[in-house]
This record gives structure tokens, C-alpha cells and sequence, in this order.
């Protein structure tokens, strides 16, 4: 199974507590997953997760279906938050 990191980003960070996690996951389903399983006390964290953007290596997941993206040993998964500024 590869390992995978994600990063937490802004309100995800704060809420992991933790700016990133290494998972095995062969989809970006398991992977998030698997962030959740870690973070099921934080309802906070569910909720965040819930409306982030996701990049996986480098690519916009957009609104591709998490079980059939495929991931490798080295991955990396951004979560972003949305995020107000100027």
C-alpha cells in the first residue's frame, strides 16, 4: 500500500492540529479516509474537510470521484480550506 502525505491548510490545520499526516492509501478515498478515522473526535475537522479543495500531486482533483484516484507511494494531498483575503 503507498504511503501518502496530506497537508492541512488554514482552518484543516488548526483543526488536525497538525500541519501534516502520513496514511497507506491506494485511493484518495482511503486516504481521506483515513484523515477522518485519525480526526473522529473533531467534528471541526469533518466539517472543514468536508468543503476543501483537494490537489493531488501538483493536479486540481476537482470533482473527480476520490475512489478512482489513484495514488502512489510519495503522493501528496493538499487540502486547502476556502480562505478570504486580499
Amino acid at each position: 500500500m503507498p504511503k501518502v502525505t496530506l497537508r492541512y491548510w488554514a482552518a484543516l490545520r488548526a483543526a488536525a492540529g497538525v500541519s501534516e499526516e502520513t496514511f497507506d492509501a491506494a485511493t484518495l478515498d482511503d486516504a481521506l479516509r483515513a484523515a477522518r478515522a485519525a480526526h473522529g473526535a473533531s467534528s471541526r475537522f469533518a466539517t472543514v474537510l468536508g468543503i476543501c479543495a483537494i490537489v493531488v500531486d501538483e493536479t486540481p482533483a476537482g470533482k473527480a470521484d476520490p475512489s478512482q484516484v489513484a495514488l502512489r507511494d510519495g503522493s501528496v494531498i493538499e487540502l486547502l480550506p476556502p480562505y478570504a483575503g486580499g
